[in-house]
């Protein structure tokens, strides 16, 4: 489900300084993204999350922060690649900024190998074009 209107205004005052932020949608949730496809956050349920990795993880779990997990049939799975803002952060600007900056990294990462596994399908199919022609 699609976060609440209120809610990713909230999101949007909160990450205000990082520039422009697009919405968009991500398995039952909405995404936030920077510079058109880097996806810093996301918020499901009622819930933001920030972008982590093996780098940043740490920091998320010293902060109280909880990983974004769902049930499945064969039990709970566990995303740590997704990591709840912290609650001190949720009405906090100054703070927000802080951990949407720690999340920007691997963010990136993250939107630079669907670059390149985009642009790699896009020349496959190119060439399968070609091939035919």
């Amino acid at each position: 489900m699609p976060a609440s209107p209120e809610l990713i205004a909230h999101a949007r005052d909160l990450f205000a300084d990082l520039g422009p932020i697009k919405v968009g949608g991500l398995f039952g949730g909405t995404a936030l993204y920077v510079e058109g496809d880097v996806m810093f956050a996301c918020i499901i349920g009622e819930i933001i999350y920030m972008k982590s990795d093996e780098n940043t993880l740490g920091q998320f779990q010293e902060a109280g922060s909880a990983p974004f997990s769902y049930d499945k049939p064969t039990g709970t799975t566990v995303v740590t690649s997704l990591m709840s803002l912290p609650d001190n952060a949720m009405d906090d600007p100054d703070e927000a900024r802080m951990w949407a900056q720690l999340s920007y990294e691997p963010a990136l990462k993250a939107a630079e190998k669907k670059r390149i596994a985009k642009a790699r399908k896009a020349a496959k199919k190119d060439a399968k074009k070609d091939e035919t022609s």
